[in-house]
């Protein structure tokens, strides 16, 4: 079996930095083929550390996917994106760039475009798949309408390959994916936006264990689905402590933060790492 390289990064600020150190472990070849070039002019002139950069996840990193689709769940409006590039809201649920814009250009990478609104050679250097209110269970989100759920993600990158594919030949994609780095940020909304909601009826089905281990079940068998279309090198980001959050404290009648919460996500991050190690 070919090598695969795993990095479990915490779900916070430093992420970047963490995911920079795990950068040592992508082997760069002077061949030509998937985003390969010298520098890239929109990342500051630097090197290329890796082809391609394919994003999975939620709306902590969706850049515009949501756009178009019948959602609640949306950033295309102002004040969204006030302090990016021209002070124009793109579909990032941020002021500015998100942690996977910052990972791109740490990487030398220009910043990666949408799914949904990429064209052309764009695609060379990796896409953004990711989409607000997505979780691993297909129902997670439901109440927002419109959202792409992590097996429709893949999918989808399942179609990019073909079209590559048909451009460049399958022995050279073969060779440029298992270089290419596949960032994956799933499982907060399966709490947030399943699990805790009372419309759901997930919680009388599983206790905080139970419902991890099915969180984890799905999981494996999604990253073992990219494994198989020829990922290799991930980043897998775990979820962060969700007690604090504005939603989370809205609904505290002391405005404290809900360490009951806070503990909800802890056996979830436990089995991402045990994923990454059987």
């Amino acid at each position: 079996m070919a090598k695969v390289s795993f990095t479990v990064c915490p779900f916070m600020c430093v992420l970047m930095l963490l995911c920079w150190s795990a950068v040592v472990r992508v082997h760069v070849s002077g061949q030509v083929d998937i985003g390969d070039v010298v520098a890239s002019p929109d990342a500051g002139g630097r090197r290329e550390l890796v082809p391609a950069l394919f994003i999975f996840g939620d709306s902590l990193i969706d850049n515009g996917n949501n756009n178009d689709l019948p959602s609640f769940a949306k950033a295309n409006y102002y004040p969204y994106g006030i302090d990016f590039n021209g002070g124009r809201p793109t579909g990032r649920f941020s002021n500015g760039l998100t942690m996977v814009d910052g990972i791109a250009q740490l990487l030398g990478l220009p910043l990666i475009p949408a799914h949904s609104q990429a064209s052309g050679e764009q695609v060379l250097h990796g896409l953004n798949y990711a989409s607000a209110a997505a979780g691993i269970l297909d129902i997670t989100g439901r109440n927002f309408v419109g959202r792409i759920p992590f097996n429709q993600q893949i999918k989808n990158f399942e179609n990019t390959l073909d079209q590559i594919t048909d451009n460049l030949g399958a022995n050279d994609v073969a060779k440029s994916i298992a270089r290419c780095l596949f960032f994956i940020g799933m499982g907060s909304n399966d709490y947030l936006n399943n699990y805790l909601l009372p419309n759901y009826n997930t919680r009388n089905q599983y206790n905080g264990q139970q419902y991890a281990n099915l969180l984890i079940q799905e999981y494996t068998r999604q990253v073992t689905s990219l494994y198989n279309l020829g990922a290799r090198k991930f980043i897998l980001s775990g979820v962060g402590l969700m007690g604090c959050i504005p939603s989370i404290l809205a609904q505290s009648p002391d405005g404290k933060c809900s360490e009951e919460v806070n503990r909800l996500v802890i056996p979830f991050n436990a089995n991402i790492r045990a994923m990454v190690l059987m």
